[in-house]
């Protein structure tokens, strides 16, 4: 007979003691349960007592987070939360060095526990760790070089704790001084400082300008890009990394009418060149943080063209009147009367207003000799092309916070949307010849152009002259095969014995595609837990059973390398009390985080599971590919369709196989699109051979 649900068995570690194997009734209070351990071993006041799990992350046993014990589970009794946290803020406050430093050690590592980290804070910790880093910096400074080299460590293990303690958003950042944000820049600004030191200080100045708006103005008065440039100019992408989120975070809570000033001093300090060699061309690779912060600042960097993107072409403003007058001299220059001409003012009227009808306004040059109807028109096109070039690099838009989409060549150049304009304007007047068109087919070229141009971009060209090249091998005619190759599927087989053998067989492609959904969710996946300080990467991971009845589930101190047992997943989740899977705006954890909401990217990549009342265990895919296996997946279980575009390609790719494969006997042979006439019955029927 199984054991009651609500009983768990464990072992339970004590110093110096045997462990003791125990069940646990999880209907009992945590302090009886205590209780129980500590009379085992003898120890007088329990309430001085917690559990806590024995693995690396050493969480204590909570009301809340009991459920999460599992069969086999390790803890050991330690001292409680508000026991630890009252010695710890005595020990730190040590006139021994060494007592200090191991305090701070113990500290840093605690801190990650929420429930520590609550009563730590509770005691003012937060600020007896700021006011030991205001005031312990010149003694740091002198001892470190006199005596001992400890205290490199010592202001390290602080700040990391700092670090921690924050980063449960109990404290809120508005509430800190400008000499403790003084102090945090101080060290960023030294050319000479550990590098433990230099990383979290980095972080914090981070957290900072993103928490508060308030700190964003202290922050950028003690930091300038000149004194963060140099940390560009190492060797270790970390801290590169973290240099680099600095500036996205500055540029990101600028004003409006600070953020091209910025830029220019981005400019004007060579961050493009710096970074460029340092760390796109450096010879190493780049890792996906460091991916996403080049992608941030890819992102923010064209945004600034937003306000040029929404202005419209204002006849009144004569700078812009000249802008185009000097379009039209450059481009029939040759073909215009001198300036010293005696010819009437009517019949120049008449000679501009045909140039600007033949530029388009209603291509340049090589133009000039076509027949009317299929001139490109130079402006339209222009803008036109803008437009979809902004869209394509989405100016405007926010940063995606999982997004690692950078595009190397945009770093290789100062004004690298204005280049990559001319070289698009170049391909559309190119497209344009290579299709013969004309004005009604100018959404046809524009639509095979935005084609040329993504398919380019997928390849990651590392130069502007390479993203060129690319296009070179994308004509007009490549596309057309390109398409017809992609078409095949869709376009062959359309005659109707074709159509009731894909119908035939689609139910047995579909339980493939289920069975293959099911099979990567028994191999799990890992997702990143988002925050609004991404440099400390938090993961958790989640499989299914390999008997497809249960979700196992749990937090992550890495990203893990291969797959995940489920013994050493703590949580779980029976497949029957699932009750939805909803996604994108439907999450609670849209719903919650505001600032999300207008992240396109974020809302494609998030589903939720809901079950029970009111429970649910939030994701958001590390990418579209595990967000169509997930949901697909999901739904699969719950007996629902699978609808995800993942779906649909695989369907028709193994469906066009199949019928390929079945279909090799009658290669070269007309199918009927009507099955063959019956023949008529036999006069008699002698031939048949009776079984009895």
């Amino acid at each position: 007979m199984p054991p009651p649900a609500d009983i768990v068995k464990v072992a339970i570690e004590w110093p110096g003691a045997y462990p003791k194997l125990m069940e646990i009734d999880q209907k009992k209070p945590l302090s009886a349960i205590i209780k129980e351990v500590c009379d085992g071993w003898s120890l007088p006041n329990h309430e001085y007592f917690a559990l806590q799990h024995a693995d690396s992350s050493n969480f204590y046993i909570t009301e809340k987070n009991r459920n999460e014990i599992k069969n086999g589970t390790i803890l050991r009794l330690t001292k409680s939360p508000a026991q630890n946290a009252q010695q710890l803020h005595e020990r730190i406050q040590s006139s021994s060095m060494d007592a200090k430093l191991e305090a701070l050690k113990d500290l840093a590592s605690l801190s990650r526990d929420v429930t520590f980290a609550q009563e730590f804070i509770n005691l003012d910790g937060i600020s007896l760790l700021t006011q030991m880093v205001e005031s312990g910096t010149e003694r740091y400074q002198k001892l470190q070089k006199i005596m001992k080299p400890c205290f490199g460590d010592m202001l390290s293990f602080t700040l990391t704790a700092f670090v921690e303690l924050m980063d449960h958003g109990i404290v809120s950042w508005d509430t800190f001084s400008v000499a403790f944000i003084k102090k945090i820049a101080s060290f960023v600004n030294k050319s000479a400082i550990d590098i433990s030191i230099l990383q979290r200080s980095l972080a914090i100045l981070e957290s900072m300008v993103l928490n508060s708006h308030d700190l964003y103005q202290k922050v950028a008065q003690e930091i300038t890009i000149g004194q963060l440039i140099p940390h560009l100019q190492g060797s270790d992408q970390e801290i590169q990394t973290y240099t680099i989120a600095v500036i996205n975070a500055l540029f990101l809570k600028a004003p409006d009418d600070r953020r091209q000033e910025m830029a220019n001093i981005l400019a004007q300090k060579q961050l493009r060149s710096i970074i460029l060699t340092h760390v796109i061309r450096a010879q190493r690779a780049i890792n996906n943080e460091m991916a996403h912060q080049l992608y941030v600042l890819q992102v923010l960097t064209f945004n600034l063209l937003e306000d040029r993107m929404m202005t419209k072409m204002d006849p009144q403003d004569q700078a812009q009147r000249d802008i185009i007058f000097e379009l039209r001299r450059i481009a029939f220059d040759a073909e215009s009367e001198p300036n010293n001409s005696s010819g009437s003012m009517e019949k120049r009227k008449s000679m501009y207003t045909r140039d600007y009808k033949k530029l388009g306004f209603i291509i340049v040059l090589e133009n000039s000799s076509r027949e009317d109807k299929h001139e490109c028109p130079f402006g339209r096109s222009s803008i036109e092309l803008t437009k979809m070039l902004c869209e394509i690099l989405k100016v405007g838009e926010l940063p995606s916070e999982t997004c690692n989409d950078f595009h190397p060549m945009f770093f290789t150049h100062d004004r690298s949307f204005e280049e990559f304009f001319c070289i698009c304007i170049q391909l559309l007047n190119k497209t344009w010849k290579e299709m013969r068109a004309t004005s009604e087919d100018f959404n046809k070229v524009m639509q095979v152009v935005k084609e040329q141009v993504m398919r380019a971009l997928t390849t990651k060209p590392s130069s502007l002259d390479q993203f060129k090249s690319k296009l070179q091998n994308l004509s007009y005619t490549e596309i057309l095969k390109i398409r017809q190759s992609e078409r095949m599927n869709q376009e062959d087989f359309q005659s109707r014995p074709i159509l009731e053998l894909k119908e035939k067989i689609q139910p047995e492609i579909l339980e493939l595609i289920k069975q293959q959904r099911l099979n990567r969710l028994v191999e799990g996946t890992c997702f990143r837990k988002l925050n609004a300080r991404r440099r400390q990467d938090k993961f958790w991971y989640c499989r299914l059973s390999p008997n497809h009845k249960v979700l196992h589930y749990g937090d992550l101190e890495e990203s893990p390398q291969g797959e995940v047992p489920h013994d050493s997943l703590q949580d779980k989740l029976p497949v029957a009390d699932i009750k939805a899977v909803v996604t994108g705006k439907d999450c609670p954890h849209m719903k919650e985080k505001g600032a999300l909401k207008q992240n396109k990217e974020v809302l494609e990549l998030a589903f939720s599971i809901l079950y029970d009342s009111n429970c649910q265990l939030n994701f958001i895919a590390p990418d579209k590919h595990e967000y169509c296996i997930w949901t697909d997946g999901l739904n699969a279980l719950l007996g629902k369709d699978m609808m995800s575009d993942l779906t649909r390609n695989d369907l028709d790719t193994l469906l066009s196989m199949e019928i390929k494969l079945r279909l090799l006997d009658l290669e070269n042979i007309q199918i009927p699109d009507a099955p063959p006439p019956i023949p008529k019955e036999p006069s008699n029927y002698d031939f048949v051979y009776d079984c009895n």
